[in-house]
């Protein structure tokens, strides 16, 4: 493996609070020297950074390497081709693949897979349930020896209530995270937030409380068992009020927020756009700024894409029928970017919920330090882009935040992506 040396970057670490001009030097997939390269380094690839950003690879905790369609089948290698153009190094998979990730073989199978594309670091969840029926535990702790990050109903609420007290208690047991949407399954089964938008285009409504029950259910059964326990894409006011409140309290609970609820609202769906036909569903202005101002203060840890690359056909369907989600892990850089613009944060506030305080939530670390791992992006925040379908590398093409329709540009064009020193994007 060749020695980095990479020029004259402004070095972002939103770990440590480094931000400065300075080199960055990589010996056998290692950061060496942070600053300058040490004594005696001998560098066989240089790259002037020209005083773009360097920065610690982006860790995308709910990404789909592949969703249903036709046009889809085969596409891991692309929508990690996706990740790396999007500055993501580290990404986590939720177990609603085909087949579900229940049993330890498939989730080796994924893992060759993914280690064959060499072209970032992919954290699958486990199942949680068998087939994510939400009645048979899958067995838990062969999927976590078989390398998956912690367990997970993915999009399948657990309706038995019984049934995730027995799985907090395992989980509990041996230190398992379980990973959960909050969402009831009798309430969240409409297409649109409740409010007046929903009622008058005549479209069913998922209500907050569709949220904020299944996390009252979650939070006591977490008082019950001790145990730890990840909320996925929160999306309402009222959910963050109570996952700030359990956090005080000292549950053991992290979260994260989609960049579609972060910068969206429920007006964003238009006239039956179905590119705005998302899970959870866009909700009220209220919503959006109070999801902003938790993940600013830290009450929310995370922000993901909620990647999902539909392809074109699940798409153009009136909007009820249409499949739910958007790509969006090319993005996600962008998105974090344009919402630290708006709230007024540094660019180091900005970066740590996709990096220092996303991995975090993994286990694992995104830093600019000696010893870490070099997987590292490079990017110029001036640089801006709007979304086109050409411009996206996944298979998915749908996003809300397409230029066409929003006539949004992205600050933050990737100019190159490091994994473990490797360049695999750039």
């Amino acid at each position: 493996m060749s020695n980095l040396l990479i020029q004259n970057a402004r070095l972002v670490d939103p770990a440590s609070g480094l931000d400065r001009v300075g080199d960055l030097a990589v010996a056998d997939g290692r950061i060496v020297g942070v600053g300058a390269a040490p004594a005696g380094f001998a560098a066989t690839d240089t790259i002037n950074a020209q005083g773009a950003v360097l920065a610690p690879g982006l860790v995308d905790l709910h990404a789909r390497l592949r969703a249903s369609g036709a046009s889809l089948e085969g596409g891991i290698e692309t929508e990690l081709r996706a990740a790396a153009a999007g500055g993501v190094t580290t990404l986590v998979c939720p177990p609603d693949t085909d087949p579900v990730l229940d049993e330890p073989g498939l989730v080796d199978m994924l893992h060759w897979r993914c280690e064959r594309a060499a072209l970032a670091h992919v954290l699958p969840l486990g199942a949680l349930t068998r087939g994510l029926g939400g009645e048979i535990l899958a067995e838990m702790g062969a999927l976590v020896e078989a390398g998956c990050l912690g367990l997970s109903q993915a999009e399948q609420p657990v309706r038995n209530t019984a049934v995730l007290w027995r799985a907090l208690q395992y989980a509990a047991s041996f230190g398992h995270t379980v990973w959960l949407r909050p969402k009831d399954a009798f309430l969240g089964g409409g297409v649109a937030g409740s409010g007046p938008l929903a009622t008058r285009l005549g479209l069913a409504g998922v209500p907050a409380m569709a949220e904020t029950i299944a996390m009252h259910t979650v939070f006591e059964l977490m008082r019950a068992t001790g145990a730890r326990v990840h909320l996925q894409r929160v999306s309402s006011a009222a959910g963050v009020a109570l996952l700030r409140a359990a956090k005080a309290e000292g549950l053991a609970v992290t979260a994260d927020v989609s960049v579609h609820s972060l910068h969206l609202t429920d007006v964003d769906i238009g006239h039956f756009d179905s590119a705005a036909r998302l899970e959870p569903p866009l909700r009220q202005a209220r919503d959006r700024d109070a999801l902003r101002a938790a993940l600013a203060d830290g009450t929310v840890d995370a922000l993901v894409s909620d990647h999902a690359p539909i392809d074109a056909d699940s798409k153009v369907l009136p909007f009820a029928e249409a499949a739910p989600g958007a790509t969006a892990v090319e993005l996600l850089l962008g998105l974090a970017l344009h919402w630290g613009e708006q709230t007024g944060l540094s660019l180091s506030q900005a970066l740590a919920p996709v990096t220092q305080r996303a991995a975090q939530v993994a286990g694992r670390e995104a830093r600019l330090a000696e010893g870490a791992a070099a997987d590292l992006v490079l990017f110029d925040p001036a640089q801006r882009w709007g979304v086109t379908p050409e411009a996206l590398v996944s298979k998915g093409k749908c996003t809300p935040f397409a230029f066409a329709r929003s006539g949004l540009e992205l600050p933050g064009r990737v100019l190159g992506t490091w994994v473990g020193g490797r360049r695999v994007h750039g």
